[in-house]
């Protein structure tokens, strides 16, 4: 039996997801699109896409990932689907310009799935995962840009303190950074293992026993710096908004407050009518022109976590495209 990552890879809301996607395909077959488009902007090892090209035979899946290694990965897993599959290197605050580059004004659906992918979890050499020693690597694109060990050895204190502070949600960031410092001085950081004993030591005993791993909100503070993740779905979810049709979809799978924050705050923002909240009604021409189709953030249920576990932290939100028009 192989042991790749993508053969024991399971899709978190497998079946949720494929629907939400689907009905919007199936919206837009309905109103003459003879190719309806979902737009997969974190591929990954293409679990989601493989489900959604099986359940909608007239769907083409335009999947971009940053991942070199996740796109060859995707390719393999999909190509009993490659006529109906474009494969796109590149980052999903770029989703305006691949699309552009592609000729199309607008899309049936687009799909987040945010955070580390199981791919990377996995291949111990990546550096995402603190069970196990690896280098400090953490970069979803890993031919180019910085590496946590980067991070590690040249921000300064009050730098790295906002890193995890704001990125981690790190009680201990102040001491954890101070730490570092003066650590780095003796000898560089490149390894994992390294990282993770300074943190037992930096983190007080009452504090390590509650909240999981005393490494988890270090390694996410750093992973989140090195992919500047939260400012690329800032910039993501806009366009990806503009980008979709009447019927159209965009939904976005989130693994911690942070990135649910602001999948929440745009959505409010672009689902919510300009006018005074007491109008007994909204006259014609001045309804959102998009409406909220989860109420709240949708989780996994019990079943679905006890079969996969990274299932636990997911917050899913859709919205949907119920008129042509600016979103506010």
């Amino acid at each position: 039996m192989t042991d790749r990552p993508d053969a024991r890879h399971v899709p978190v809301l497998l079946d949720r997801v494929v629907a939400l996607v689907a009905a919007a395909l199936e919206t837009g077959t309905a109103a003459g699109v003879e190719r309806p488009v979902l737009v997969d902007a974190t591929l990954g090892l293409g679990g989601h896409a493989q489900a959604v090209l099986e359940r909608c035979p007239p769907a083409h899946v335009i999947g971009i990932d940053r991942d070199v290694h996740a796109l060859d990965r995707s390719r393999e897993r999909l190509a009993a689907y490659a006529d109906r599959v474009t494969l796109v290197h590149a980052v999903y605050d770029e989703i305006a310009e691949v699309l552009a580059g592609r000729g199309l004004d607008a899309v049936q659906a687009v799909l987040f799935d945010l955070g580390v992918s199981s791919m990377q979890l996995d291949l111990r050499e990546r550096g995402f995962a603190y069970a196990e020693d690896a280098p400090l690597d953490m970069r979803m694109d890993d031919t180019a840009g910085r590496t946590a060990a980067d991070v590690l050895n040249e921000y300064p204190v009050e730098e790295l303190t906002r890193v995890l502070r704001d990125y981690g949600e790190e009680r201990f960031a102040r001491r954890i950074a101070e730490a570092v410092v003066r650590e780095r001085r003796r000898e560089p950081f490149d390894r994992s293992g390294r990282l993770v004993e300074l943190l037992y030591r930096s983190i007080p005993a009452p504090a390590r026993r509650t909240g999981g791993h005393p490494a988890k909100r270090t390694f996410q503070a750093l992973r989140v710096e090195v992919n500047d993740e939260l400012a690329v779905l800032r910039r993501a979810l806009p366009p990806a908004l503009d980008a979709i049709g009447v019927g159209g979809r965009v939904v976005v799978m989130s693994y911690h407050s942070l990135e649910d924050r602001i999948a929440k705050q745009v959505f409010t923002a672009a689902t919510r009518s300009d006018l005074p909240p007491d109008l007994p009604f909204v006259p014609e021409g001045h309804e959102p022109a998009l409406g909220l189709v989860t109420r709240g953030a949708e989780r996994a249920g019990p079943e679905e976590i006890a079969l996969n576990p990274r299932a636990a932290s997911v917050r899913l939100r859709a919205v949907e495209r119920l008129h042509a028009g600016a979103v506010a």
